[in-house]
């Protein structure tokens, strides 16, 4: 198991799918958490009491990560509660689709609003902390194979994990001299309840035969790459994307 012992990690997007996990797996390192919400009041909740009856520490926030006021009030509460911050997880994000025919602006600058504007103002609202924590910190961005590849149907999703992919990049440069690291995770298919649906229109068979690994990934592989990019075993590594695909880009 990593080592987070003592550090405080906060989860942009923490009550289902993946961010809960790396709620959990941070939780079983150490590491008090912080999970961020933005609806479902209950989930966050009922993942905060599960990593109670865990011994852990865990507090949940509301706050929708494209509004500056609340995601920065959020990290603030976070860090009066459980002291510096030393990781922010940027899991928060829609994943949608239409053809280019179909699609709305709408739809377009709401996407870009929580996939990219709130990565942005997660990062920005964090910085002020991490400045103030002489050990630097860790930034783990969600983006995904889509943003790699392209996805048709979903290429304003893709455009906006491509520009995540970017914008850690210039990140990763401009916050080194504090100390902190910023990378990717790109998830391929996994299983989440935003992407079951989709795994099933496709079909599991078909989804499942895309992975030389034999299998579509879950929740547990994404937050094993995360936690280790969280923790001092990557204390080198920064400005880079760690792919969690069991093997699909390979085959294209």
């Amino acid at each position: 198991m990593f080592d987070l012992k003592g550090k405080h990690i906060f989860i942009a997007g923490g009550s289902r799918g993946i961010g809960a996990e790396v709620a959990r797996f941070a939780s079983r390192a150490g590491a008090r958490v912080s999970v961020n919400y933005s609806r479902n009041a209950t989930a966050a909740q009922t993942l905060v009491e599960e990593i109670a009856s865990m011994g852990g520490h865990a507090l949940a926030l509301k706050a929708d990560v494209s509004k500056e006021s609340e995601i920065a009030a959020a990290l603030g509460e976070a860090v009066a509660k459980f002291g510096a911050l030393d990781g922010l997880v940027i899991s928060a994000g829609i994943y949608e689709g239409f053809p280019i025919e179909e699609m709305t602006t709408e739809f377009w600058d709401e996407m870009m609003a929580v996939n990219l504007k709130g990565t942005f103002l997660s990062l920005k609202s964090a910085v002020k902390h991490f400045r103030a924590n002489p050990n630097g910190g860790s930034v783990v961005i969600y983006t995904s194979t889509a943003g790699q590849s392209g996805s048709p149907g979903f290429s304003c999703y893709a455009a906006s994990k491509a520009a995540q992919t970017v914008f850690m990049k210039s990140m990763a440069l401009e916050l080194a001299p504090l100390k902190v690291r910023v990378n990717c995770v790109a998830p391929a298919w996994t299983e989440t309840d935003m992407a079951t649906e989709k795994i099933n229109a496709i079909g599991r068979e078909r989804v499942v035969a895309g992975f030389p690994l034999g299998r579509i990934g879950l929740p547990e592989d994404v937050a094993g790459a995360t936690c280790f990019l969280l923790s001092e075993l990557a204390s080198f590594i920064t400005g880079t994307t760690v792919t969690v695909d069991g093997g699909m880009g390979m085959r294209g």
